[in-house]
């Protein structure tokens, strides 16, 4: 049936084009030719001068001057009475005569006048006029009708032009293929657990409504972008055996005033002829954003005039039994409160960013159908990779794929691996960029000095590598670091991380005596994260155990804090840094000699792993959870890297 609706389709749009090419040839030539008009003077020369055939006075008002054979052989007449798809002569010009009997007085007193034949006729021009008229409206129409079919989603002529109020939503039904399944989901076990139970509501209604449980109305799929919202639908639509209606917030955004409502309106009324089923919308936020927040008029109107029907349709006064809405957001503090209530979306599903057990499981799933190398394991990959999402880690394992076969191998090994998470993270490799050995070595030094500082600090993350090998735009070097899966963060970490942020900068305060740009992303990571200190974690005794945090934006542009406290809190941050800043001076002064070997071997190296760091630096002397995670044998590249915590240089 599909192919047969294709098919008709495609014959429908040609046979528009079609007219519409017949109607503009024949507007086109119906004006492309008419007689020229004269003045009296010219009139009389070719009446003298024999070049006139015959006169034909046309409703006593003007006359249609015809030239002899002779006269439209010469060279000024060439161009006359060229019309094309036709032999029948046509009035070479036309003379507006006047009066009629003034122009036979004047045409006997000119030489040969009174030798031309004159006829008389009646011409057709108003009805001339009105055809061409016609032409030209029907290709208007024509033009009109072959947009305005575009606007609809199905078949059928002039149909889509009434279709612009109807719903887009893409229906899957038993005979729709749906490949994913729940299988193709990792990491996201507690989601879905609760999306499996949604499912069985639906096959299984019995088993819930005898004891007297109620099918909840709505499910809102909550997470950053990347960690797989969208697939676990998709896998819904490919488990369920029920109608599974998917689209996009935005499909309810028109230009014209009343389509989103009444999209609303179609897609709720299709969903009940076919309950029980599932609606799907993605990116919610798009017609969700909580009412009045802007004062703006106009298709802001319009936004809020759908999310009063999608509201009315999800818990109204009519009920709709048996369907049930899924929706997906990374921006929940922007809906609205009455969108968000039990009784239209009665549970909320959070899904986070996986751990290392998730990622382990994702990992898998994509390393599936990659031909893999030995060494290849995805508990390191996963441990190397923290705060990695699901389509982060696609993305990974797909650019190894890709670095193997660029390079002609037979199977994906672990070292491309770490080639696509370097690039990933810090870009292409710049091999051809030209760097002056100055900056070569003010480079190596600022890595050396966060490498040091990390090293040497407690609640620092470890190292895993450091690299002054070009990146990406502007990335000259970096350090980088195994976070630590952990979900509190204490004081003593936040200055720890400071003080390995400002390495690279006191490093080179230090040697050189000067500092360089190299530490534009350091700083603002030091901004950023001392000002969360103070201002939304209270982790400041003069400004005290207070709160600033804003997620609702409910403050607008304005300060929840007065002049005065603010002042307090740049002053405080600013004090914090700069202590930071002298402590991270101290720690490298009394390890110079460790930062000039390490400094030196960067510059020989160019890349150094933990083992070479561990043998300059000796031992790190605080205890490392799970070494065995990023131990790397001295014959092989690292198995993955984690983003960089100091940022490149």
């Amino acid at each position: 049936m599909a192919d047969d609706s294709k098919k008709k389709g495609f014959n429908f749009y040609w046979i528009y084009i079609l007219v519409l090419g017949v109607l503009a040839i024949s507007f086109f030539f119906s004006e492309s030719y008419k007689p020229k008009e004269i003045k009296t003077t010219r009139f009389e020369k070719l009446v003298e001068e024999g070049y006139v055939k015959k006169l034909v006075i046309v409703n006593k008002d003007y006359v249609d001057v015809y030239l002899t054979d002779e006269a439209l052989k010469l060279q000024e007449f060439k161009a006359i009475n060229k019309k094309a798809f036709t032999t029948t002569p046509e009035a070479s010009f036309v003379y507006n005569i006047g009066n009629e009997q003034v122009f036979y007085e004047k045409l006997n007193k000119i030489p040969n006048g009174n030798k031309i034949p004159v006829d008389y006729e009646k011409d057709s021009e108003m009805v001339n006029t009105l055809v061409n008229y016609l032409i030209f409206f029907g290709i208007m129409i024509a033009i009109w009708l072959l947009v305005f079919r575009r606007l609809g989603n199905n078949g059928g002529p002039g149909g889509q032009l009434f279709n612009i109020g109807k719903s887009k939503a893409t229906l899957f039904e038993k005979d729709t293929k749906v490949n994913v399944t729940f299988k193709d989901v990792a990491g996201l076990e507690e989601a879905k657990v609760e999306i499996m139970e949604i499912v069985d509501f639906l096959k299984n209604p019995k088993k819930y409504t005898d004891l007297g449980g109620k099918i909840p109305k709505g499910a809102l799929l909550v997470g950053p972008p990347g960690t797989g919202k969208t697939l676990l639908a998709k896998a819904v639509a490919g488990e369920a055996n029920v109608p599974f209606f998917s689209l996009s917030g935005s499909d309810f955004v028109e230009m014209f005033v009343g389509v989103g409502a009444s999209r609303v309106r179609d897609l709720f009324r299709q969903a009940k002829e076919k309950s029980p089923c599932i609606i799907f919308i993605d990116e919610i936020d798009a017609i969700g954003r909580a009412r009045g927040r802007n004062l703006v008029q106009g298709a802001n109107d319009e936004r809020e005039n759908t999310l009063n029907q999608l509201l009315t349709e999800m818990d109204g006064f009519s009920t709709n039994s048996g369907v049930i809405i899924l929706a997906a957001t990374n921006r929940p503090d922007i809906l609205d409160s009455a969108l968000m209530r039990p009784g239209r979306f009665d549970r909320q599903i959070s899904i986070d960013r996986p751990d290392m057990v998730g990622r382990e499981a994702i990992f898998k799933v994509h390393l599936g159908p990659i031909k893999l190398g030995p060494g290849v394991d995805a508990k390191k990959l996963a441990s190397q990779t923290p705060g990695f999402a699901g389509a982060e880690i696609a993305n990974i394992c797909n650019e190894a794929a890709l670095i193997a076969a660029r390079k002609n191998k037979q199977h994906v090994d672990m070292d491309d691996f770490q080639d696509a998470i370097d690039r990933v993270i810090g870009g292409l490799e710049k091999k051809n960029k030209i760097i002056s050995p100055e900056e070569r070595k003010i480079v190596a030094y600022h890595e050396a000095g966060h490498a040091i500082v990390g090293w040497f600090t407690e609640n620092s993350h470890p190292l895993i590598k450091v690299s002054i090998v070009p990146r990406g735009v502007a990335a000259l070097g970096y350090a980088q670091y195994l976070p630590k899966e952990q979900y509190l963060y204490t004081k003593e970490f936040y200055m720890d991380e400071v003080c390995v942020y400002l390495g690279g900068r006191a490093a080179e305060d230090i040697i050189f005596n000067k500092v360089s740009t190299g530490a534009l992303s350091d700083l603002e990571q030091i901004t950023k994260m001392v000002y969360n200190m103070v201002v939304i974690y209270g982790m400041n005794e003069k400004v005290g155990n207070v709160s600033f945090y804003d997620p609702n934006g409910q403050y607008g542009y304005g300060k929840p804090y007065s002049e005065k406290t603010a002042e307090l809190i740049d002053n405080e941050i600013r004090l914090f840094i700069d202590e930071s800043f002298v402590r991270t001076k101290e720690l490298l002064r009394s390890k110079l000699e460790l930062l000039h070997e390490l400094a030196g071997v960067l510059l020989e190296k160019e890349i150094i792993f933990r083992e070479d760091i561990e043998r300059i630096l000796g031992p790190r002397p605080f205890i490392d959870k799970n070494p065995e995670l990023y131990a790397t044998p001295s014959t092989e590249i690292p198995e993955g890297i984690e983003p960089p915590l100091v940022d490149p240089a």
